[in-house]
């Protein structure tokens, strides 16, 4: 048998070109972690770069002037959301996390008083297995009790570590402010110590990234901001009218952090808690619930055709097998950088996926 080895040497560096690829990404996802204020500033920067070039163009100002005009604005925007924020969630996250250990001994006994309503004796179940069933939910309850608490002691945590909030806080304004002041010359600095070809190529792939990981992204960040904003402002509306809504902002918060799931949506959150406030006796509540569900749903398919103008091309199973590895590796955060990663893997690697991957590292041509 003849060895080829220019045949292997191939196959060779395709495999490290690949895995060089594999290893790069995940060091850049890293270092944006390492430096997320700069992250945050840059994300922000391109938010507000078209009120800074209608800025430029109506009124004829330096791109520094427009840049400051429009820093001050959102500057003043976000630092007054963002105090909003941080003083409602302490409020409501603390007040949540007190009364808690009732809330759960309360769905308990509702759990209780529901199975007392079935007649088991028809379905002959053993007081083996209805002890099972009693221990299992007060498990579950239980462990979701423990979940909740620590994820709520965790905000309160963050919340409360003001100085590294605050110098995280500095670091993205004063980067911000950079960032929009003076974009051309830093463009210009990072193609002057770049490598030729590697500005080619990184121009290529940003190019392709921004028009398809970018598109997308705006779009789903605005639909999430959308339903937030209506879940919240409804849910306001909804206590302020008499109904028992306690904790609108939490509610709203982790409503638009289902929402921005790619297979999942904010259905999963509001009809089961329209179900349980029926279930409680509060019918109202539960109708109420699920209008403003229907509202939301309304909203978001009149805006997503607009927002979306084409399929980003990854079935749905790919998406949740990204969802479920980004939770084993990452935790909760993951399953929103799951889909983002696979959609970045695409877009890079769209030339051995059209081709066929094995197909293309070890084809002989």
């Amino acid at each position: 048998m003849i060895f080829d080895v220019s045949y292997w040497t191939r196959v060779l560096t395709r495999i490290l070109y690949v895995i060089a690829i594999l290893i790069g990404l995940y060091i850049g996802l890293k270092l944006s972690i390492f430096y997320m204020p700069f992250l945050v500033a840059f994300i922000i920067s391109l938010i507000i770069e078209p009120a800074i070039r209608f800025i430029m163009k109506k009124t004829k100002l330096t791109r520094r002037t427009s840049s400051i005009i429009i820093f001050v604005v959102a500057l003043i925007v976000i630092l007054g959301g963002f105090t909003w924020l941080i003083v409602t969630l302490f409020s409501e996250s603390s007040s949540l996390l007190q009364s808690l250990n009732d809330y759960f001994e309360k769905a308990y006994t509702q759990f209780q008083s529901l199975i007392t309503k079935f007649d088991l004796d028809k379905i002959h179940l053993s007081n083996e297995i209805l002890n099972v069933i009693d221990n299992s939910t007060g498990d579950i309850l239980k462990t979701a009790s423990n979940w909740l608490k620590n994820s709520l002691t965790s905000l309160i945590d963050v919340i409360t570590s003001l100085p590294s909030i605050m110098i995280c806080i500095g670091i993205t304004i004063i980067s911000l402010y950079f960032i929009c002041v003076d974009k051309i010359y830093i463009l210009d600095q990072i193609e002057h110590h770049t490598p030729k070809i590697w500005v080619k190529k990184m121009k290529i792939h940003l190019s392709e990234i921004t028009q398809t990981l970018g598109g997308y992204l705006k779009a789903q960040a605005t639909l999430i901001l959308v339903s937030f904003i209506v879940s919240l402002v409804g849910l306001y509306i909804l206590k302020i009218v008499g109904f028992s809504i306690q904790y609108p902002l939490l509610m709203a918060l982790f409503i638009g952090f289902v929402d921005a799931l790619p297979i999942l949506g904010s259905g999963s959150v509001m009809i089961p808690w329209a179900l349980i406030s029926a279930i409680n006796g509060d019918i109202r509540l539960g109708i109420a619930i699920i209008v403003l569900l229907i509202i939301m749903t309304i909203i978001r398919q009149v805006l997503e055709p607009k927002l979306v103008s084409k399929n980003i091309g990854v079935h749905p199973i790919f998406t949740l097998i990204a969802m479920y590895t980004g939770f084993k590796l990452i935790g909760v955060f993951g399953l929103l950088i799951g889909p983002i990663v696979l959609i970045i893997f695409k877009n890079i690697f769209s030339s051995l996926i059209d081709q066929g991957v094995f197909k293309t590292i070890f084809d002989q041509k």
